[in-house]
């Protein structure tokens, strides 16, 4: 299974990115540093610490979101987030490695084309 810190140094490999703790030490929120002053840094992944197995957070398209939320046990609505369009992950081991950093990408992604 992924740990947080494996998750938490491929968030930051992005462009851009950063962590910040907005709402506290029990969630780590991974934000795009915004290119200009009128705009706010926007998060695109959330992590709640000492959360065994590891929960993230993630922004994703509303249909893919229904889809594997019908497949998958792990995958759930967002937690205390807009339920349409984010979608928390619980690290079980039922998504593999490779599916998780494909969904951190599509949240990157959507949270940077929306900047």
């Amino acid at each position: 299974m992924i740990t947080h810190k494996e998750l938490e140094d491929f968030l930051l490999e992005f462009d851009g990115a950063w962590l910040d703790y907005p709402f506290g030490k029990d969630f780590a929120v991974y934000k795009i540093r915004s290119k200009n002053e009128t705009s706010k840094d926007k998060m695109f992944a959330l992590i709640a610490e000492n959360s065994n197995p590891v929960r993230i957070s993630l922004k994703c398209d509303p249909q893919l979101s229904l889809n594997l939320q019908t497949k998958y046990e792990s995958v759930l609505p967002g937690y205390h987030l807009n339920k349409k369009h984010w979608i928390t992950i619980i690290c079980s081991g039922q998504l593999t490695e490779g599916e998780i950093k494909d969904l951190i990408r599509l949240s990157y992604r959507l949270v940077n084309d929306s900047k």
